[in-house]
Order: structure tokens, then sequence, then C-alpha cells
């Protein structure tokens, strides 16, 4: 019932008010004396009261004082003759009705106030809940968060178990979880101990729920009473639950997505849970399945990655024991074919000298794949000798140059230079960058046409003017300051675009009929690229199909690498 309150002395007032409530079956009061007005105010709360401001025994800014602190959701109406209002009472009342006022006027103005007061009482209704909203959002929000941020799955229900509290104020959470699936665990989340005997029943309700989700099928994990571990984790353990605990309120979920399972959870709380609860509820139990997947992978991965690391050390240590034990035999092999074809154990026919010629020549071929994998061990291992020296480039490419002129002439290939002449020193391991080009010239004699030609070309450029193919963002876009750059370009075959990158790659081959006829370990080029990581440089190609290669790299001339490798 709406309660109506005037404070005034005047009859005619109390008469005037008494009918307007007595129709619209308002309850009435009114009172001229403060402290009265103070308790019967305090007893009740009105929803409106008028205050007659030429009551001689009220202070008006005293009394509205007095009732904001008391009613802080009544309506005030200032009933008034005078026009020169204070401004602070102004400020405090809701409304003014002018002394005189015609019933109908002061009925439509109470009815007016009374609707502002509903609109406002819903409006107040209406932002606790969006308050309580908002912050159940923001518990979403932050238990989202901490999902994103591990890969840890006991945090991860840890993190859900939380967001729930948060959300929920549950009394006991019983959790099933299956993060190892040789120990599975109950995780009991509860504001009050539970005794032993409950302990054991929901043990036997956290089993049962978890067979009924199979209905019959296959359990993805098997589990007992006897030897599932229990966590506790008790707020208040001077208190303990007892079975009437199985009275309360209830909501039970699987946490699983897909096939993959990863238990399930049954919350209690003793008040009844809303529908609002059970959305947040599924919304939570449903948000962690995804980073527990993540988690499950991430844990394979790893896995994996350690018997990988294994196996690739066994390999290592593999060739590199194989490599040992065919150089010895080849050395001798080696010697042996010197010997005879000098001559010294017997006259060479023409035949016995090519025979021996090219027995030589595949001694030679193999004895340069095993010095590839023998390398290769000695690289990944971390086990390479580096001297380095300041040296100029130009030598090593004559040395090269020189090296390899037998064989380009086999095929009668030109090698062109293109040095540039005021190219300053390096610091660098010599006989390691001769292994380098000769790699790549060798590689250009080989996939080179007769007759044709191969340019070996040498730059100063700054990091910031070298060009290279996308591909080779990951490996130069760390270059800095000045760099020597050697270019070996051949006029051969050419690799694809989207082969440039495998061509670093180890035992690898690029795809065409004339790699496979020419043959090799696929290691040259792998070996060239960490030699030259070695020399705080890189290595990389330009290339297409049928219109030859360039393979270029660079070796730091700046004085702040140079004091890196010293």
């Amino acid at each position: 019932m709406v309660r109506i309150f005037v404070t005034t002395e005047k009859n005619e007032l109390i008469s005037q008010y008494s009918k307007i409530c007595e129709r619209n079956n308002y309850a009435f009061n009114f009172s001229s004396d403060a402290k009265i007005i103070e308790s019967m105010i305090s007893a009740e709360t009105p929803d409106i009261i008028l205050i007659d401001d030429s009551t001689p025994t009220i202070d008006t800014k005293s009394l509205v004082k007095t009732i904001k602190q008391i009613c802080e959701t009544s309506i005030l109406i200032l009933i008034t003759e005078n026009n020169d209002i204070d401004k602070d009472l102004l400020k405090t009342i809701n409304a003014i009705i002018p002394a005189k006022y015609s019933e109908n006027l002061i009925e439509a103005t109470i009815s007016i106030n009374l609707r502002m007061k509903g609109s406002l009482q819903k409006l107040s209704n209406t932002n606790k809940d969006l308050a309580s909203s908002l912050y159940r959002l923001n518990t979403l929000y932050n238990t989202s968060s901490q999902f994103a941020g591990t890969l840890d799955k006991e945090k991860l229900f840890e993190y859900m178990i939380d967001g729930l509290d948060k959300s929920l104020s549950f009394s006991l959470t019983s959790t099933l979880s299956f993060c190892d699936s040789t120990n599975p665990v109950l995780i009991l989340h509860s504001l009050y101990d539970v005794s032993e005997e409950l302990l054991d029943a929901i043990k036997v309700r956290a089993i049962y729920n978890y067979k009924s989700i199979f209905d019959g099928k296959d359990l993805p994990y098997e589990v007992t009473a006897e030897s599932l571990k229990v966590i506790k984790s008790i707020k208040h353990p001077s208190n303990k639950y007892n079975f009437t605990l199985f009275q309360f309120d209830n909501m039970f979920s699987p946490i699983a997505l897909g096939e993959n399972f990863y238990g399930c959870i049954e919350i209690f709380k003793e008040n009844h849970f809303t529908s609002d609860d059970a959305k947040c509820f599924q919304s939570i139990t449903q948000q962690v399945t995804l980073p527990l997947k993540s988690a499950t992978l991430y844990q394979e991965i790893i896995e994996t990655n350690k018997k990988l690391e294994q196996l690739e050390r066994l390999k290592s240590e593999f060739i590199s024991i194989v490599s040992h034990e065919l150089r010895t035999p080849l050395t001798s092999i080696k010697n042996s074919l010197d010997i005879l074809h000098s001559g010294k154990c017997g006259e060479i026919t023409p035949a016995s000298d090519k025979f021996l010629t090219m027995a030589k020549k595949n001694v030679t071929r193999l004895a340069g794949i095993i010095n590839d994998l023998l390398d290769l061990s000695k690289i990944e291992a971390g086990k390479m000798d580096f001297h380095f020296n300041p040296i100029q480039i130009k030598n090593v490419i004559e040395d090269v140059r020189t090296a390899l002129a037998g064989l380009a002439k086999e095929k009668s290939l030109e090698i062109l230079t293109e040095n540039n002449i005021d190219l300053p020193e390096v610091m660098a391991d010599s006989q390691r960058l001769e292994q380098v080009l000769t790699n790549l010239l060798s590689n250009a004699i080989k996939f080179t046409p007769d007759n044709k030609s191969i340019t070996i070309r040498t730059q100063l450029l700054n990091a910031t003017e070298i060009t290279y193919h996308p591909s080779f963002a990951n490996d130069l876009k760390s270059l800095h300051g000045d760099y020597i750059v050697v270019s070996v370009e051949d006029q051969g075959i050419g690799i694809a675009e989207d082969e440039l990158l495998h061509a670093f790659d180890k035992f690898a081959q690029i795809e065409n009929s004339l790699s496979r006829k020419v043959g090799g370990t696929g290691l040259g080029l792998p070996i060239a690229k960490q030699l030259l990581e070695a020399h705080k440089g890189a290595i990389w190609c330009d290339s297409a199909l049928e219109k030859g290669s360039k393979f270029h790299f660079a070796i730091p001339v700046d004085s702040a690498r140079v004091k890196e490798l010293v």
C-alpha cells in the first residue's frame, strides 16, 4: 500500500490530504513534531512525504536533512506559499506544491511522483541486476584470460573451480580429473569439511556420474573408489557437512571436447541455482575444454620432441661412428690405388689405367661424402674448430677457382670473376670459407650445361642494400652493418621458387632429372649455411627454372662483429 505522510499543524491541510488519500486508498499519517516525525518514518518508510514549510515548530531544512538520512527512497514534496525558496533546499526536494493548489492538481502531482518513484525503483533493481551481471561477466573474462595463460592441466582445473566459486559461491564442488590417466584424482573444494562417511559417498557418486556419461560404452579410463586419490581444499575446516549436503541444489557437467574427455564436475549449493547460474556453470566448464586440449597436445609435442631429440642424437652418433670407421679402410684403399697407379707393382695397361682412374675418382667422391658427414656431426655437436684471422676474400676465391679449374674444363665451362679491388679484410676461417665456396662452385659446375659460363662476383654492401627472396627473410632480417657479399651465378637449369628454401635442408635433393643424375648427399649447402652462421654471416639464393641460379653468402666486415668472433 502507498504511504503518504504530511508534516503540518494546519487542520485544513490535514483534512484535504486525508480525503485525497482516502479516495485513492493511500495510508495517511501526519505530525508537526520533529521527534515524532522522525520516530514514525523510521518505523514505516513513507512513499511520499509532504512538508509544510509554514509550520512554526519545524525547521524545514533540518527536517529535510533528517528525512533524507532515514528514508533514502522517499519522495519529498514541499508545500509552500513562498516564491523565494532556499537553493540548498531546492537541491534536496523532488517537487513543490503551492499551498492553495486544487485537490485535482495535488492528486496529479502525487500520482506523477509515485510513478516516478516506481520507475526509479525499477531502475535501481535493474542496476543491481546489471552490476551482478557485470561482475559475473568480469569473472568469466578473468577466468578465460587465466585459461589462455597456461598449458598446465592442474592449473586449468584450479582456474575453473576458482571461477565457479567467484561467480556462483558454491557450497562444495566434486571434480573428477583425468589430467594423468594413470592416476585419476577427485578434487574437493568445500566451504566446510566433510566427514569420512560423506567423503566415501561423494567418491562413489563421482564414479557413478562418470560412468553414466558413457551409458554402457567403453570407459576411456578405469577408476575405482579404492584407488581414487582425493585432494581437499576446505575454507572453514572447523565445521563439517553431513549427508544433508545431498539435499542441496546441484548441477553436473562432463568436461569434454568432442572425443577428448578430461573429467566431470558436480557442484552443490545450499540455495537454489538460477537459470543464469546454470548458463555460467556450463560456460566455464565448456571454456576450459579447449585449453585442456591444447595442454594435452602440448604435452604430446614435448614428449615427441624428447623422442626426436633422442633419435637425432643417436643418428648423429651413428653418423660419426660410421664415418670414422669408413675413413680408415678408405684411406688404405686410396693409398693402395695410388701405389698400383704409380706402376710400382707392375706395368699398367690402358685398360688397367682406365679402371684404376675410375676407382680413384670414386674413392675421392666417397671420401668427400664421409667428410661431409663428419663435418655435419661436428657442427651439430658444437665441436667444429674455427681459426679466425684477417683475410682477403679475393685470395679464397682465386684458390677455389684454381682448384676446380680442371673440373670446369671437362665440361668446357668458363669461370669468370668480378672482384671489387678495394674490398676490406674480413675476420674469417679461410679453410671454412674455401669449403663454402668450393661447394657453391662445384654445384654450379655440376648443374650448368657444357660450354656455358659461371660468374663469381664480390661486392661491399650495407645490410640495407642486400636484396633477397622473401623465403629467406627470417635468416637475413637480423643482418646489420657492412658485409662482403660473394655471389656464384650459373647458367644451369635453375630451381623452382617453392624449392628455394629447401635447398638448404639436410639431405635435400631438388626434384629434377639433372639433380638425380649428378647425385650427392644433399649435405653441402646445409653445412655451408652453418659454417656461415658461425661467421655471423648468411647464405641465400635466387633462381628460376631454366634461368640459372645465383647463390650468395655474406661475411661481416664491421669491427663489432669481428670482436664477436675473436
